[in-house]
């Protein structure tokens, strides 16, 4: 009998935790396409996720701050956030509600917990929304056609306009452009609608038109007559890399600013979250996005040698196949790369290491680098073997770590991870863009030489660091709370 009770419980439990969680969906849903506030987890996006994500979402993050984290609680603070009056904002009810259970909250009343943590809200200056054109439409561009059409909102931060291909478009050529937009086979299905527009040579995307564009060169294109102005180009083509030819962009009429989405030459290499402020949007018109390895890696290099001091190492990158090897054995211009990628590991170079000193000159000269491509289509490792100059233990890199995960400029690019059984498969769809997988550490007897295993999605992570970068750029960065 007291087995059936107790089991009674259970259920009435469950029942009520997945009721709440509807209203957390509903109510996050509410303030995104009615304010325009972006709700996550500690980082985790919300928006679009079910009843089992949200709850799923919740255990991690108890698990992540060691405390629990109630649905029950996120939806009373959600309630207050959405009774008071805020800009446009990106807020982590993850981090709220562990604020309010701790020690140094002296609130009784949730509102007043929640209008004394977001009293910085009402000092935000207001933000134009900024068209983006797309300049390729392969695989980062793709996804960063999702996101920004998934993240559109009501309009206030970055606006995608146009997409840009190099050579003809027709209608075949439309509907296959489409169809690569609405499935990808390592990132699934678009969560959205695609259509074609024939007669106007676009893309209905959610309902909105985005113009596709045919284009031999960049300087020849008028996005003025698209009702375009002021834009940023984000070059995913890979085909122009220096400050000269990306100048070219900006001769196109209705073009203000330039992304590259690769390590660029003569141009400020930008790690979002580490060195995208030391320049100015209003005086600087070309910008890079390095590479994901390098935003992979990066991060968390600040991190050491902030901490412990970094004196010399060496990264290794066991990195995802891509479109630039041979899907069977042929001819190619760089050595090893020409065999079957499918079914090789195939050593090659990497400039992640020079390109960090870039983004940390303090580095300059310490680091070595290779790399290895694998037979999988997404999701890399990159194992940092590096001699610091304070002595540390495994605990102490993880506290390190746990901290700027949690805390600081860093959190959207850091993720710790606790996981024992993390594969390369389960990091798939992860926004920020290093992993740290805080169960493989090594620190040696002498706490000199440590071995860090950082996971990246190649893709999706990189994808999301350039938008980051993107709305600095452009200005539309919103307040927010992590």
């Amino acid at each position: 009998m007291t087995q059936k009770v107790s089991y009674e419980k259970e259920l009435a439990f469950q029942a009520d935790r997945r009721k709440a969680t509807t209203e957390f969906i509903k109510i996050t849903s509410d303030l995104w396409y009615d304010k325009s506030i972006e709700i996550v987890i500690f980082k985790n996006q919300v928006i679009d996720k079910n009843v089992s994500d949200i709850i799923q979402l919740h255990e991690y993050a108890g698990e992540f701050v060691q405390k629990p984290i109630s649905i029950f609680d996120s939806v009373e603070i959600l309630r207050a956030i959405n009774d008071i009056k805020l800009p446009p904002s990106k807020l982590d009810i993850g981090k709220l509600t562990y604020e309010y259970h701790s020690d140094d909250n002296h609130f009784n009343n949730v509102k007043a917990f929640v209008i004394d943590k977001l009293k910085g809200a009402e000092k935000t200056d207001s933000i134009e929304p900024k068209d983006v054109v797309l300049y390729g439409f392969g695989r980062i561009g793709r996804l960063l056609a999702r996101e920004l059409m998934s993240k559109t909102g009501k309009g206030n931060q970055l606006r995608l306009r146009a997409i840009v291909l190099r050579g003809e478009s027709n209608l075949e050529i439309l509907e296959k452009r489409a169809s690569l937009l609405r499935t990808d086979s390592v990132h699934g299905n678009f969560m959205g609608t695609v259509a074609v527009d024939a007669e106007n040579n676009a893309l209905i995307i959610n309902g909105t038109t985005v113009h596709v564009i045919s284009a031999e060169t960049p300087e020849e294109i008028d996005y003025s007559i698209f009702g375009i102005s002021n834009a940023l180009i984000i070059d995913n083509t890979g085909a122009f890399r220096d400050r000269t030819q990306l100048s070219r962009h900006l001769k196109a009429k209705g073009a203000s600013h330039v992304l590259l989405t690769a390590p660029g030459k003569e141009i400020p290499n930008i790690v979002h979250g580490v060195n995208h402020l030391e320049y100015d949007p209003d005086k600087t018109k070309i910008f890079s996005a390095a590479s994901c390895t390098t935003n992979a890696i990066t991060p968390v290099l600040k991190v050491i040698d902030d901490s412990l001091g970094i004196k010399k190492g060496h990264l290794e990158t066991i990195h995802a196949y891509t479109n630039d090897q041979n899907l069977v054995d042929n001819m190619h211009g760089k050595y090893r790369r020409g065999r079957a990628a499918g079914l090789n590991m195939v050593i090659t170079e990497t400039g992640a290491g020079e390109a960090v000193a870039k983004a940390l000159p303090s580095l300059k000269g310490k680091l070595s680098s290779n790399a290895i491509r694998v037979p999988v289509p997404n999701g890399s490792l990159a194992i940092l073997n590096l001699e610091v100059k304070n002595k540390t233990s495994l605990s102490g890199i993880n506290t390190i770590l746990k901290k700027y995960a949690l805390e600081g400029d860093l959190v959207e690019q850091i993720k710790y991870s606790m996981s024992k059984e993390l594969v390369s498969t389960d990091i798939i769809g992860t926004s920020a863009p290093a992993i740290y997988d805080s169960k493989a550490t090594i620190v040696t007897a002498s706490g000199k030489n440590i071995i860090l295993y950082i996971w990246y999605d190649n893709e999706y992570g990189y994808s999301h660091q350039v938008i980051r970068l993107a709305k600095y750029i452009s200005k539309v960065r919103r307040y927010t709370y992590y």
